[in-house]
């Protein structure tokens, strides 16, 4: 068996884009075989036909193999497959070789083994790999073959596994370098091999990179069992592959956006090996070796590839041309990806520290719904199905399925009602929870699922041994998992005892390798209100225990069974959705990512009545030990009325304007249609048009439904309910409104649009709002939903003939996903213009980061009541084109005004490092020589005094906060804002004692003194003296502009010795955010806006203040190159001291990405609790980070603008894409 030379490649990887090679079959069938010659003379006898097996030439005809690996490789190629496509079980048993299995993956591997060996030798300069095959069988797991029964599988998770066993024994022995799982169709498959691969690993003692590659099989973006490229990798990245990539069925331009789409979200490296072209009439492939080439090489000047062959129809042409066109072109650098709990079932479902609470359906859990397990009981099957459908229909963004029931065979149900809802696309889009008490049940289920999902649950309830080695299989299988807070003592009743369980299960999980962000605690909700006095504080434990975990446990999520806590009230709907509602509206402040759910069960937390509110909430906040008795008393009058009923007397009395918007915020259909229908009347007798109930009250209470979403007072499934209200009242006044636009002749469409909110975007209120106004004003609009991909967006587009495109989303990485659109619109032609919406879009976003992406018109569009008015104006013959040059004239002025903000004047790069800061000593001064650390080394501080800190604040930004300018204490004073000021001061004073006083928030601090070198521009630090290789390069950028005489050129490199002479630096991270949310939540419940603004800005201010009172220390003690420092306050804040702490973002290291390997050096998420988003903002946000350097010179300088020499020089220096490059620098370009 071969070493493990996976630090070879990723060396190389990091260097230049590697070769694959091309197709093996396409070389095979140029050589005419017969049936003789697979036979050869070993199988003559054979009784069953064999032509057709190549696999079985590696025995009868190994020179011919041999040969076409020898072509390749003098094409370029520096990575060969072994011709072991069909080298399993379950594929050779179609000719009747079961037996030679084991032999053919040996010799598959031996024969290219020799001949990269070959080539190395002659080049060793270039060395060869060998990448073992493993292909996708003949049968899938995931898909029935038999159309009347979906639930039947004609292979088996086990039988895969034992084929592949079989397969990567015989490649390793073989000699191979590399294991592929390639053309992946069925993700379950591949899930198969991964395990035969990993428990291969696992006996041998030692591993062999991984490299994956799945099949997009047509235009639907979608592998053949349904999923997408982003839900495939996030199924299969627990392998921690080499490379992750697309192979087969499409061609280079079809392939290309997939390709991208894994580049942006894959933390390995990138592979695709595309087909020459798509096949002609005759099965045949026409695309030749320079217009394949050409395709790959734009993949390769975007930054989207790391290794790149062909596939089907390909030869040592085609690959002699992509390594040609490929030679000058630097590698893809992997992106820093956000950690997320990163789920999928046909489609993604990512969780992150941003993400919404996320739904899990209870319904379909025998133990839980009594329906539900008759269905299984009585084998009604297809009705089961019918309820998981309900439960993704109503909002459910997670399945939980149960079958732990005494008089079923948990485990035979288990397996037949996955793969039933496997075959159900409006289901299995969702991934799965899957529950059980019992190990063999969870992986049964396990063994179901082509999808990442999650079991519920494991726990240290029979000792860490057990605990530990369900969790290696659990990550084997591809899943997160459910902890729950139970250990040998028993479950947890209390925060010290949750917490202490879910620490200990934390570390030893985080011990062996399993990922954080795959953790789900399951604290335990627990009854409340049961009369027993020690049960009074479980909703307050899991709410303290659930924040606990949130800044003690990074990356880890939270989940529950919500209806536990409402179990005292059992018969009582009315008061257990209200127990619900409370309840979560405060678990998700506290940081609860998920729960275990009846959408049917939950309400509105501003609509529950204002009396039963507060006693629920007296209950679960444990207001006093007399809450549980007065609600229970209480109850009594509300138990059994229907909420709708109690309501009737109140709200059916009003008028017909806020009765329809109460039904859409509380999702009620009953009365829509009536109510509807007086408006229209009243509107018709007032002569307006029906299309004004639409955008009357219908908008308005649609409007209060997106304030409520946004707020965090209303669920996904309640908005889906509002949804359907709205759909039934304009079903009601659609007509009405054709009628109108007969009578006014307006019935042909103006115009067609296609819209829909971008991918990873879940928000559709507006998109809807803006679909029915276009709609009701004659606009056919064709309206994609939510989590649209670009590929289907601009299908639909072409096959529609769409003159419009819009575009909508709600978070901020939605703004990245239209450019993205935009750029591939431009690539493909396009000339329809582009709408641009939702709440983070903006005027000079559209103008500065989108349109420049895209030649058409792209037009912001704020809100629905302008939507009309642009569209009409676009379309219009008349206006079209005066309109078009106004937008286009608009984006200059916006694009101009943000270029005047940022002009500049620069000198070349040779230029300016010419003119580099030379610290020099000053007049009768000697030289300073750098001071090694008393203290070297990783430190951390885990609380720090707050009332310490408040001696080191700089009220100046306070003040700014709330807008009011002027200087420290000077602005107390102003006669303008002089009052505000005082005022603002005063509440802060006093808000600061009591923060201090109640410890609101925690400060907390990790920090290190490294030795390091100036190399150039960037600064390298090292783990030790040796100062041998560096564990952190800072790449610093240079002032460019224009200077005065004798002004140098500065770079913070400039104070840092170069090698030869030693010195060091400082690396520190900061946060007093740690706390803030408990007290934010109790502000918001109060509607105290003011108070919660100005915590936030104290919570600022002691962020600040902390880093000032390290650097103190730092300066005087650890460091101690200052060690008699005595200065003030003031003197501090004017920064009197010596040396400086730049941060990442600000004007002297604009580069924020450096935050990144600073994190990791720090481990600044395990220390302390920090984290990193994609984009690098730091949570909590409250946070500073940075570094120290030293030299009495060192001094803060602005990098204004930089010029495209320095660009590249940057992007050239940190490994990265040109394009990546500007994406990071762009505020200095």
């Amino acid at each position: 068996m071969q070493a493990d030379r996976s630090e070879e490649l990723r060396a190389l990887l990091e260097r230049r884009i590697l070769i694959l090679d091309g197709a093996m079959g396409t070389m095979i069938q140029r050589h005419g075989l017969t049936e003789a010659d697979y036979r050869g003379e070993r199988f003559a006898a054979h009784p069953h036909d064999l032509k057709g097996d190549n696999d079985l030439l590696l025995l009868t005809q190994p020179a011919l193999i041999r040969g076409i690996h020898a072509d390749y490789l003098a094409a370029g190629a520096d990575i060969i497959e072994t011709n072991t496509f069909n080298a399993t079980v379950v594929s050779q048993a179609d000719y009747h070789l079961e037996e030679v299995v084991y032999e053919l993956n040996v010799a598959g591997a031996r024969i290219a083994r020799e001949v990269c060996d070959e080539f190395t030798a002659q080049n060793p300069e270039k060395p060869r790999f060998v990448a073992g095959v493993l292909g996708p069988t003949s049968r899938t797991a995931s898909i029935s073959p038999d159309v009347n029964d979906p639930g039947y599988r004609n292979v088996s998770f086990d039988e895969l596994v034992a084929n592949y066993g079989v397969a990567v024994r015989g490649l390793a022995t073989g000699g191979a370098d590399i294991i592929l799982i390639e053309t992946v169709f069925d993700t379950l498959n591949a899930k198969a091999a991964l395990f035969a691969v990993e428990a291969f690993f696992d006996e041998i003692g030692q591993r062999l990179p991984i490299m994956i590659s799945g099949t997009i099989t047509d235009a639907s973006g979608r592998t053949l069992s349904g999923q997408t490229a982003e839900a495939f990798w996030n199924s299969l990245a627990h392998a921690k592959p080499l490379s992750f990539g697309l192979n087969c069925a499409l061609g280079a331009r079809e392939l290309r956006q997939y390709v991208d789409e894994l580049s942006r979200r894959c933390d390995c490296f990138v592979s695709a090996h595309p087909n020459a072209g798509l096949p002609n009439a005759f099965g045949g492939y026409d695309e030749t070796p320079a217009m394949l080439a050409a395709a790959i090489r734009e993949w390769g000047e975007a930054g989207i590839i790391n290794i790149a062959g062909g596939c089907c129809g390909t030869s040592p042409d085609h690959i002699r041309a992509i390594a040609e066109a490929l030679a000058d072109l630097p590698p893809r650098r992997p992106p820093r990806v956000q950690p997320q709990l990163r789920l999928s079932g046909l489609e993604p479902l990512n969780v992150g520290s941003e993400s919404l609470f996320v739904n899990v359906g209870e319904r379909t859990n025998v133990t839980g719904s009594k329906a539900f397990a008759r269905l299984i009981l009585n084998g009604d099957f297809e009705q089961a199905v019918a309820v998981a459908r309900n439960q993704v229909d109503a909002g459910a963004q997670i399945i939980d399925v149960n079958m732990d029931e005494a008089m079923l065979d948990a485990k035979a149900s288990m397996i037949r009602f996955l793969n039933l809802i496997a075959s159900e696309p409006d289901i299995a889009r969702v991934p799965v929870m899957i529950d059980s008490s019992k190990w063999e049940v969870l992986e049964a289920g396990l063994k179901c699922l082509q999808g990442k999902g999650i079991v519920n649950s494991i726990s240290l309830k029979e000792g860490e041994e057990k605990f530990l080695a369900q969790a290696r299989l659990i990550r084997r299988y591809g899943a997160a998992t459910v902890v729950m807070a139970f250990d040998e003592q028993g479950q947890a009743d209390t925060f010290a005892r949750k917490t202490q369980i879910c620490r200990r299960a934390y570390e030893l999980l985080v011990g062996i390798g399993f990922a954080a962000e795959d953790i789900v605690f399951d604290p335990n909700i627990f009854a409340v209100a049961t009369g027993i006095p020690e049960h009074d504080n479980y909703a307050v434990d899991f709410i303290e225990a659930t924040r606990w975990i949130r800044s003690h446990l990074p990356g880890a999520q939270i989940s529950g069974g919500v209806s536990n806590v409402s179990f005292s009230f059992r018969g009582n709907d009315p008061v257990r959705e209200a127990i619900h509602t409370v309840f979560l509206y405060h678990a998700i402040r506290a940081g609860m990512s998920m729960g275990i759910v009846n959408a049917a069960q939950l309400g509105v937390y501003e609509e529950i009545p204002a009396e039963l509110r507060r006693r629920v909430e007296d209950v679960v906040l444990n207001r006093s030990p007399e809450a549980g008795e007065a609600l229970v008393d209480f109850a009594q009058t509300v138990k059994g009325t229907a909420k709708t009923s109690v309501e009737d007397l109140a709200w059916r009395e009003k008028p017909v304007a806020e009765r329809l918007s109460h039904a859409l915020v509380k999702g009620i259909t009953e009365y829509i249609v009536t109510d509807t229908e007086e408006a229209r009347a009243e509107a018709a007798a007032a002569g307006l048009p029906p299309l004004t109930v639409i955008e009357g009250p219908l908008m308005a209470g649609m409007n209060a439904v997106g304030d409520l979403f946004g707020a965090g007072k209303m669920f996904l499934p309640q908005v889906v309910k509002s949804a359907r209200v709205m759909k039934q009242a304009v079903a009601h006044l659609l007509p009405w409104i054709e009628e109108e636009k007969r009578r006014t002749g307006a019935s042909q469409a103006k115009g067609r649009i296609v819209i829909a909110t971008v991918k990873g975007d879940v928000h559709d209120i507006g998109k809807n709002i803006v679909s029915v106004v276009l709609g009701c004003n004659g606009y056919e609009v064709i309206d994609l939903g939510v989590m649209v991909p670009c590929e289907k967006i601009l299908a639909a587009a072409r096959e529609s003939r769409a003159n419009i495109i819009g575009l909508s989303g709600l978070i901020t990485p939605s703004l990245e996903e239209m450019s993205q659109v935009a750029a591939e619109m431009q690539r493909q032609g396009f000339d329809q213009p582009l709408l641009i919406g939702g709440a983070t879009t903006s005027r000079a976003h559209t103008a500065i980061k989108i349109a420049p992406n895209y030649q058409q018109p792209v037009v912001y569009v704020p809100d629905a009541s302008r939507a009309v008015g642009v569209v009409s104006r676009l379309l219009s013959d008349e206006q079209g084109e005066a309109y078009r040059a106004e937008i286009v004239a608009e984006h200059e002025r916006v694009r101009s005004q943000h270029a005047k903000k940022l002009g500049t004047t620069l000198v070349p790069l040779a230029d300016a490092r010419a003119n580099a800061y030379r610290p020099e000593p000053t007049e009768g001064a000697v030289a300073w020589l750098p001071v090694a650390p008393r203290c070297p080394g990783r430190h951390v501080i885990d609380d720090i005094d707050l009332a310490t800190l408040a001696g080191y604040f700089d009220w100046g930004p306070f003040f700014q906060a709330w807008d009011l300018a002027g200087p420290f204490p000077r602005i107390l004073d102003d006669e303008i804002v002089g009052e505000s000021a005082r005022s603002v001061y005063r509440d802060g004073q006093a808000m600061l004692q009591e923060l201090i006083a109640g410890r609101w928030l925690r400060a907390r601090a990790v920090f290190g003194l490294y030795p390091a070198n100036a190399v150039g521009d960037d600064i390298e630090v090292y783990a030790d003296e040796t100062r041998s290789a560096p564990v952190l390069v800072w790449r610093n950028l240079r002032q460019q502009h224009e200077r005065p005489d004798g002004k140098p050129h500065g770079c913070l490199a400039d104070f840092v010795a170069p090698r030869g002479t030693p010195d060091w630096v400082g690396a520190f991270a900061v946060t007093a955010g740690i706390g803030i949310e408990t007290k934010l939540a109790e502000f918001e419940a109060a509607h105290d806006d003011y108070r919660a603004i100005m915590l936030k800005a104290l919570a600022d201010r002691f962020a600040e203040a902390a880093a000032e009172w390290l650097h103190a220390e730092v300066r005087r003690h650890y460091w101690g190159y200052a060690p008699d420092e005595a200065l003030s306050t003031e003197a501090l804040i004017k920064e009197r001291y010596q040396g400086i702490r730049p941060a990442p973002g600000y004007p002297a290291c604009p580069d924020h990405t450096v935050k990144g390997p600073l994190f990791d050096l720090l481990e600044a998420t395990a220390q302390v609790g920090m984290t990193l988003t994609e984009n690098f903002a730091m949570q909590p946000a409250s946070s500073v980070s940075g570094f120290y350097l030293a030299h009495p010179q060192a001094r803060y300088f602005a990098i204004s603008k930089i010029g495209r020499d320095q660009l590249e020089d940057w992007a050239k220096r940190s490994g990265i894409s040109l394009a990546e490059a500007s994406r990071w620098l762009a505020p200095v370009l």
